[in-house]
C-alpha cells in the first residue's frame, strides 16, 4: 500500500509506491520494548501543540551534569556568551575542554539535536566526547535559538555566527582553528550539514570535516523512508512534517527554498569538508541521508555513508550495548581519529 506523508510535495500530486518499514535489528526491538515498559521513550510530535510536552520530557530525560561532562577532571568546563549575528541576541558556547591538554587541541563543534524545536547545547555532548577523547579533542557546543518561536533563519545563523566566533578565538582557548569538524545528530546534521555550506559560501571559517549523523536534511518530507515511517519510530514522518513546519511555516515545500534552511536544497555540493554520514535502515532520514551522500560524490566530493542495518532513529543513544550500536560509534571514532591524523 502507497504511504503517505502530511504536507509532502512532488509534481502532480503523484509518488512512487514504497513497501514496509524495514524491521528494526531484533535486539533493537527488545530494547525498545523494555524501554516503552519503563517509560523511557519520548512522547511522539503529532502537532506543534505537542512541542511543549516534548521540551518538558526532554529536560527531564536528558539533563547533563557537569560532573558528567568533567569526566572526574578530565575536562575542563567553560560557557561563553558570544555575539550573535547582526541584530540577534548574544549566543551562549559550551566549551569542554581536555584538561591536561598542552597545545592546541583540535574542535568538533556540535549542532545539538531535537527537530528543530527542542533541546540545548548539553545535549548529545558525552556522547561527542566520547567521540572526541581518543583524539584529544575538544567539544564546543552552541544553544541555537529553537523553532517555531524563531524560525529560520536564525537556527542556523546562530550554529554559523558560534562557529566563526570559535576559528576567531581558537588560540585564546587552547583550540587548533585548522583542525574544526562540524558535528550533529538529527536536526544537528542538518544545521551542520547547511553551516557547512554557509561557510563555504561565505568565505570560511574552513572546516576539516563535517559529521552528519541521521541528518534532518530535507524539508520536502517526502522520501520513501520518510513515508514508511510516517507513523512510525521514535521520530516520525509527522513528526518530522511538525518540525518542518515550525521552522519554515508556509516556506516548507516551496521551490525556491534556500539550501540554508534545508540543504538537500543545494544544487551545488563541490568544495565541501569531508563528510561521515550515517543513518539507520528502518528511520525516517535514510534516504535523504543516502542521497545527500552520493550527490557528494557526484561533485567529486569526499563522503563515508554507513546504513546500519535495522537501525531506527537514536538506536545508538536508547539502545548503546546493542553490536549494531557499538559498531556504529566505532565507525564514528575511527572515521574522526583517521581525518584528524592526516
Amino acid at each position: 500500500m502507497t504511504q503517505t506523508v502530511e504536507g509532502s510535495e512532488q509534481a502532480g500530486g503523484q509518488l512512487p509506491p514504497v513497501g514496509p518499514l524495514p524491521p528494526y535489528d531484533p535486539e533493537f526491538d527488545a530494547g525498545l520494548a523494555a524501554m516503552q515498559a519503563q517509560g523511557f521513550l519520548p512522547p511522539p510530535l503529532t502537532s506543534a501543540e505537542q512541542i511543549p510536552v516534548l521540551r518538558a520530557w526532554m529536560t527531564q530525560a536528558f539533563a547533563v551534569t557537569d560532573d558528567e561532562l568533567a569526566r572526574n577532571g578530565a575536562y575542563t568546563l567553560e560557557e561563553r556568551q558570544v555575539p550573535g549575528p547582526a541584530g540577534a541576541p548574544e549566543i551562549t558556547l559550551l566549551i569542554v575542554r581536555p584538561a591536561a591538554a598542552d597545545t592546541a587541541t583540535p574542535v568538533i563543534y556540535h549542532t545539538h539535536g531535537g527537530g528543530m524545536v527542542v533541546g540545548g547545547r548539553r545535549d548529545g555532548v558525552p556522547g561527542m566526547l566520547d567521540l572526541a577523547e581518543p583524539s584529544g579533542a575538544a567539544v564546543v557546543s552552541v544553544e541555537y535559538r529553537l523553532a517555531p518561536e524563531h524560525p529560520h533563519p536564525a537556527p542556523v545563523e546562530d550554529c554559523y555566527a558560534g562557529l566563526k566566533w570559535t576559528a576567531e578565538h581558537a588560540g585564546e582557548l587552547g583550540l587548533d582553528a585548522d583542525r574544526i569538524v562540524i558535528a550533529g545528530a538529527s536536526a544537528g546534521g542538518g544545521l551542520a550539514a547547511a553551516t557547512a555550506l554557509l561557510a563555504r559560501d561565505e568565505g570560511g571559517p574552513a572546516l576539516l570535516g563535517q559529521m552528519l549523523i541521521c541528518p534532518m536534511l530535507d524539508d520536502r518530507n517526502d522520501t520513501a523512508s520518510a513515508r514508511q515511517s510516517y507513523d512510525k519510530g521514535t521520530w516520525s514522518g509527522l513528526g518530522n512534517h511538525v518540525g518542518w513546519t515550525a521552522l519554515l511555516g508556509e516556506r516548507k515545500g516551496s521551490a525556491d527554498l534556500s539550501p540554508v534552511a534545508s540543504a538537500s536544497r543545494a544544487t551545488d555540493l563541490s568544495g565541501l569538508p569531508p563528510a561521515l554520514l550515517d543513518v539507520g535502515s528502518a528511520e525516517v532520514f535514510r534516504s535523504e541521508t543516502v542521497a545527500y551522500a552520493e550527490r557528494i560524490w557526484q561533485a567529486g566530493g569526499v563522503a563515508e555513508l554507513h546504513v546500519w542495518p535495522g537501525g531506527f532513529h537514536g538506536y545508538d543513544m536508547f539502545v548503546p550495548q546493542s553490536p549494531v550500536s557499538q559498531g556504529t560509534v566505532r565507525a564514528r571514532r575511527d572515521w574522526l581519529g583517521r581525518l584528524l591524523s592526516s
